[in-house]
């Protein structure tokens, strides 16, 4: 399999991953404000502009124009979303309804997505996929 063809896989992940994150945030909003941490204001709405943030992100990935912008943006905001992943994995007793490997699992898949995100939006591209 060609550098290319990996790049659009990895672009199509990010892609589905956050528009169908960023559609969770508004059809199963009391679960992410579930999870944002306690020390987060207005989490109803942080979860919300978070969604529509994911929305976007995904949308720029698919328009050439914008890939990059949103492949930055995307980036910073799973990294600003981390704590709340960190947060379930140190404590599993809050999320009864997961089994505790699957929230480690989560912290990992998160650093998938990271590269995911790197390498489907071109940020350090030289020149393989625009």
């Amino acid at each position: 399999m060609t550098n290319l063809k990996l790049i659009v896989y990895a672009r199509y992940f990010v892609i589905l991953w956050f528009l169908g994150g960023g559609l969770g945030h508004f059809v199963a909003t009391d679960f992410f404000v579930g999870i944002t941490p306690a020390w987060v204001p207005n989490a109803r709405e942080v979860v919300w502009i978070s969604g529509v943030f994911e929305l976007a992100g995904a949308v720029g990935l698919m328009l050439p124009r914008f890939r990059v912008a949103a492949g930055w943006g995307l980036l910073l905001l799973t990294l600003a979303v981390s704590p709340a992943n960190i947060q379930m994995a140190m404590n599993p007793e809050m999320f009864p309804d997961f089994p505790p490997i699957l929230l480690y699992l989560r912290l990992l898949v998160q650093l998938f997505l990271l590269a995911c995100i790197v390498w489907g939006a071109g940020l350090f591209n030289r020149g393989e996929a625009k």
